[in-house]
């Protein structure tokens, strides 16, 4: 394979990844009609068509596809060896793009990397913020942070935070009017705030535990949302009763905003983690993250 054969390969895999010859040639600094030309000349040398092309979109063909499967990790790892190069540096320098939920770089992330970033001001951190289970590869991120229990198998997971609880609450002006609930199945006379899960687009089942015995939820009520800080502050103003972390509703129960239920519901499990594909070549700006998140508790 000669350098002109990487140039081809990486253009096609452009277009592939952009679906678009117009976004994929701004992406690379080049010409639409130069970008079409050079991928036209990778499909003659291989003899077999990797594009479809109509006048609205651009689509791999099978043959493309088989292509960019084969490519995509091939590519990623020559782009973590290069990154891996500035071990050789004085200083750790480069982007970090990380996906996190709300309640995690508020916990988490947040309390270490402004330490981290006053040490390291050669390194730059992007936070993604975002409830779903997002694709750290196919969206072309580093890592992600998620709750230990919900990391696919062929991750490398570190763990950076504490156990956790959830916990069910309700301000004492809603708890004037209902009775408090001393089971799960209670529930189901109260007016509760569902959690919108924006990954899936459905109701999040509130998961309860006692004695080793699951039970999930399904709760009703008035009011849905897809922000858990909007359902504590609607909480306190007596809509209802809502499930969220036991951290974010300390400060709000202390002052007698809110009143705890189903305490011995909410037992604690596993906390925050910072994954990341097994495959990947950590560079220097990584590896010292890692370190800095890990958590010694």
């Amino acid at each position: 394979m000669n350098r002109d054969d990487l140039v081809d390969l990486n253009a096609f895999m452009a277009v592939a990844e952009a679906r678009s010859f117009t976004r994929a040639a701004a992406k690379l600094g080049t010409s639409q009609s130069a970008l079409s030309h050079t991928v036209r000349r990778l499909e003659t040398r291989l003899g077999v068509r990797l594009l479809t092309r109509t006048t609205r979109s651009v689509a791999p063909t099978a043959a493309g596809e088989r292509m960019l499967a084969t490519l995509t990790p091939a590519l990623n790892m020559i782009d973590a060896q290069i990154a891996s190069l500035s071990d050789l540096r004085d200083k750790p320098q480069g982007l970090i793009r990380l996906t996190t939920s709300e309640h995690a770089a508020e916990t988490v992330l947040l309390p270490t990397l402004a330490p981290f970033l006053a040490e390291y001001p050669d390194i730059q951190v992007e936070l993604s913020i975002d409830s779903g289970l997002t694709d750290i590869v196919t969206d072309q991120f580093d890592a992600g942070v998620r709750l230990g229990e919900a990391l696919a198998k062929d991750m490398v997971a570190v763990r950076i935070g504490p156990e956790l609880r959830m916990a069910v609450v309700g301000s004492p002006a809603y708890f004037e009017h209902h009775p408090i609930p001393k089971t799960p199945q209670d529930l189901s006379q109260h007016n509760c705030i569902n959690l919108r899960l924006r990954s899936a687009g459905g109701l999040y089942a509130w998961e309860l535990e006692k004695n080793d015995r699951e039970v999930r939820v399904r709760v009703e009520g008035q009011m849905s949302c897809n922000n858990t800080a909007t359902i504590v502050r609607a909480a306190i103003r007596g809509v209802g009763l809502g499930f969220v972390m036991e951290s974010s509703v300390a400060d709000h129960v202390a002052r007698g905003e809110l009143m705890r239920v189903l305490d011995d519901w909410s037992p604690p499990f596993a906390g925050y983690h910072l994954y990341y594909p097994s495959r990947r070549q950590p560079s220097a700006a990584f590896a010292r993250l890692v370190d800095a998140l890990r958590f010694r508790g």
